[in-house]
Formats: structure tokens, C-alpha cells, sequence
């Protein structure tokens, strides 16, 4: 910590917004010949992990409210990459699959990955440190009284 608390460069939330800025920009070459934003690559990666999954579901995996999620997945269904459909039994239930061009999607999104990593010059180890780190703040936020930190 510098000798001033309050000096910018001490921020952890100036860090990681300015971190978080930069990576989500290297994801937008990468991402262009598949048609996604990244938000939209996060959903389909949620969606690659399982599918189908209730609208509720991925909205909490990707630690977003449904709300926002829902546009984007009717922009992904506008693009056929996915389908929403009304559970059977329930329909509250907004159920959203993969369609065989969005699970087509995911070998060439194989590559995003790697490509990102490419533009950062860091080894393999640094990056799985850091996603540790980052992952263990994740939960220290959500264990914390911190309004929104959940969301």
C-alpha cells in the first residue's frame, strides 16, 4: 500500500476495472468470426458446459439476474444458436438449449481461449493463479455483506 490510502494506483477496484476493461477488449477479435459479444460468449460457454438449462439457472452461473440475461439470450436465439421454450409441468419455467448450430459454434470457439491467452504475456501457471485469486475474491464478496455482491 502507498503511503496515501487514497492514491489511485492503491485501488484494487481501479485495478480490476481497468484489468477488466483490457480483457474483455482482447476477446473482441477472437470473437468476431463467431458472431458473439462477450457476454453472449459467456452464456454459450455456460450453455457448452450443459444444456438445457432453465433461464433462472444460467442467469445464476453466470451471476447475472434474469432480466438482463434475457435479451441477450433472444439475440442468441435471433441468431438460431439457441432455443427458449416453456418447461412442461411449469410454465414459469423458461427452459434455453443449444440448437445444432450453436453446439456446431463450439469447435470453432475452441480457439478463442488460446488466442486470447497469446495476446497477454503471462505462462499458463500465472493465468491459473490468477483465476484462483480472482475466484477466491468472487467468494469472499458473495460471503460479505456486500449489496450486490451476490447479483
Amino acid at each position: 500500500m502507498s503511503a496515501d490510502p487514497l492514491a489511485l494506483e492503491s485501488q484494487l477496484c481501479f485495478a480490476l476495472a481497468v484489468a477488466t476493461r483490457k480483457v474483455v477488449a482482447a476477446y473482441k477479435e477472437p470473437l468476431e468470426p463467431l458472431g458473439l459479444t462477450h457476454p453472449q460468449y459467456l452464456a454459450m460457454l455456460a450453455l457448452w458446459g450443459r444444456s438445457p438449462r432453465s433461464l433462472g439457472e444460467l442467469a445464476r452461473s453466470l451471476a447475472l439476474d434474469a432480466a438482463t440475461l434475457s435479451p441477450l439470450i433472444k439475440r442468441l436465439e435471433a441468431q438460431g444458436l439457441v432455443t427458449r421454450t416453456r418447461r412442461e409441468g411449469d410454465e414459469r419455467t423458461l427452459d434455453v438449449a443449444l440448437t445444432p448450430a450453436g453446439q456446431a459454434l463450439r469447435e470453432k470457439a475452441e480457439q478463442v481461449p488460446v488466442k486470447v491467452a497469446g495476446m497477454f504475456r503471462m505462462g499458463e501457471e500465472e493465468f491459473v493463479q490468477l483465476r484462483e485469486m480472482l475466484h477466491r475474491l468472487i467468494a469472499a464478496a458473495d460471503g460479505a455483506a456486500i449489496p450486490g455482491a451476490g447479483e
